[in-house]
């Protein structure tokens, strides 16, 4: 089905080793929808070399960044990377662990269908991770996509083409220097893409909704970080959006 939407690259910015859970649970959850999809993991700490850090990376990365953050950050990389050599019309890049909210294949034809009227060269956020949303007052009716002036971090977003090649053609000349979230932000300042939010968002990162653990910080599976977290995406969702 999501080939006939355009959609023809699906990418898993994973580990290699240690997060065999997430894996599994990627296995199960894709396969349900029918998804094919490969995961991405040579940008993995085990495969770095001071010439493949340097051909993307600032001379000091590693004194910036932790080795998870800059792995993460390597794999979105080569994701973007392959959605150019595979020449896909539209890719869908995640992190290793999203929860889907209703029926993602509906919300992802919704999505495509208005990624189809939108000038070339983009970024579409799908997730809530951050429980950022469009105002209230700026809602439309059948309306999905609401350009942004910042991402809402890198675990499910839908990228073209034309946003592929410029961030790699941007990454031959000034290389990356911060964690991919950021510099997602720094693209769009630069206008190398533009960013929209799909809205309502339809996934979740289970390291955020306190369902999996983090790959790269100290954030763990607990019941106290699930019902934080659904206090403040209902307070975030329902109520602060009406004084914006």
């Amino acid at each position: 089905m999501l080939e006939k939407l355009g959609i023809e690259g699906i990418y898993v910015v994973h580990a290699k080793k240690g997060y065999e859970r997430h894996e599994q649970r990627i296995n199960d959850l894709f396969s349900q929808y029918g998804l094919k999809y490969e995961f991405v993991t040579d940008g993995d700490i085990t495969c770095f070399t001071p010439e493949l850090l340097n051909k993307y990376f600032i001379p000091d990365i590693q004194e910036r960044l932790s080795n998870g953050s800059i792995s993460c950050t390597f794999n979105h990389i080569l994701s973007c990377k392959k959605v150019v050599e595979n020449n896909n019309k539209y890719a869908l890049i995640f992190e290793d662990d999203p929860f889907f909210i209703g029926n993602f294949l509906k919300e992802i034809e919704k999505v495509t269908k208005e990624a189809d009227t939108l000038e070339k060269g983009f970024i579409i956020s799908l997730e809530n991770t951050s429980l950022k949303f469009p105002s209230f007052k700026s809602i439309k009716k059948n309306k999905y996509l609401y350009e942004a002036s910042y991402g809402r971090c890198a675990g499910a977003y839908l990228i073209d083409l034309v946003g592929a090649k410029n961030i790699m053609h941007y990454l031959e000349k000034y290389k990356c220097d911060r964690i991919i979230d950021w510099w997602h932000n720094k693209l769009i300042d630069n206008k190398v893409i533009k960013m929209y939010w799909a809205y309502p968002a339809f996934i979740e990162q289970c390291s955020h909704n306190g369902m999996m653990s983090s790959t790269i910080s100290s954030r763990n599976q607990s019941l106290i970080r699930r019902f934080k977290w659904l206090v403040h995406k209902h307070y975030k969702t329902y109520i602060l959006r009406f004084f914006k």
